[in-house]
């Protein structure tokens, strides 16, 4: 599934790589590879490791519901239907509800149908092949969120082009942080962070009142160097950048963010963008728009939301921020 690998965020945590001598201050944490990527929870007011694995568990069933790479999940019933309506879960229907949100209030930029196009290029194995022509125009016209039917009270999703696919990647990570989330709130659990492969969503700050601080990854450095780093303390911080899966051919970098309208990467000036928000399903799909849009089109949108901030950078390295981006 979508986003950055581990390396993408350093997660910066003062007090606790260095200051830490008392082993009350040291989180509980667990780490493991999932949705394509290395997950980390790290829970800060509790010594009850059943909760951490009950966490885990949570991801692995979502992973098997929503992957569009495991055979018997949801997601690849739906996509194997050949245009028949497809049972599915609450929690799919939902998240597949929030996806076609986004494709609307993006005009197609975001799009969860791109899953023909994402296997056509291929960006976790492709080591520099570029599709034919051909064969993107013809993949690219199967792709169209609004050939997707929701029947919510029959609690069914329906693909109206046999041909077309959905992928969540885009949005399905922040949406499981969010989940993860309430659940460590109901169990009580306050102090927290949830790295899902570089979507970070902090359950509140640090246990003595301070932010976590998240680093966000220099683009293309091979060390994860950090550029800069960011408060969050009851935030989650989402990161899109062409650097996370990509290839270069001829000097060209080819990158896995997919312009549906074309079928190739988004060419524009941006090389990342980072979305603060409170929900992280949210900050997961306006990090893909906001880079779909380029830094004029996507500042103007994060400008006219409501809680949203995000940090743009831009093919010069430089950063550039939303009017009310604390840093």
């Amino acid at each position: 599934m979508k986003k950055l690998s581990f390396i993408c965020f350093m997660i910066l945590l003062c007090g606790y790589i260095s200051g830490c001598a008392a082993k009350s201050t040291e989180p509980l944490s667990h780490t493991e590879v999932l949705f394509d990527t290395v997950v980390t929870i790290q829970l800060y007011d509790t010594e009850d490791s059943g909760i951490l694995d009950d966490c885990f568990a949570l991801c692995r069933d979502y992973e098997q519901r929503f992957s569009r790479t495991i055979d018997s999940s949801e997601i690849s019933r739906l996509n194997s239907a050949k245009g028949a309506p497809v049972s599915v879960s609450a929690d799919t229907l939902e998240l597949i509800q929030k996806g076609l949100y986004y494709g609307q209030l993006s005009n197609g930029n975001f799009d969860i149908t791109i899953a023909p196009l994402s296997e056509l290029w291929d960006f976790k194995n492709n080591s520099g092949e570029i599709p034919a022509a051909q064969a993107v125009e013809e993949t690219r016209s199967h792709v169209d969120y609004q050939k997707v039917i929701v029947d919510a009270d029959a609690g069914t999703v329906q693909l109206l082009d046999p041909q077309a696919g959905i992928d969540l990647g885009g949005i399905a990570k922040g949406y499981i942080a969010d989940k993860i989330k309430e659940f460590l709130l109901e169990k009580d659990v306050k102090h927290a962070l949830i790295n899902l492969g570089g979507n970070v969503l902090a359950a509140g700050g640090k246990p003595d009142g301070s932010a976590f601080q998240i680093g966000i990854q220099k683009p293309f450095a091979d060390s994860g160097e950090a550029l800069t780093s960011v408060a969050a303390s009851s935030l989650s911080v989402v990161t899109s950048g062409i650097y996370e899966r990509y290839f270069e051919k001829d000097g060209e970098i080819y990158h896995h963010i997919l312009a549906p309208q074309t079928g190739y990467p988004y060419e524009n000036d941006l090389y990342g963008v980072t979305i603060l928000s409170q929900s992280s399903a949210d900050g997961d799909a306006l990090s893909t728009i906001c880079l779909s849009l380029g830094l004029g089109k996507g500042m103007e949108l994060i400008n006219s939301t409501e809680g949203i901030e995000a940090l743009f950078i831009t093919r010069d390295n430089k950063l550039h921020y939303s009017d009310n981006f604390e840093h």
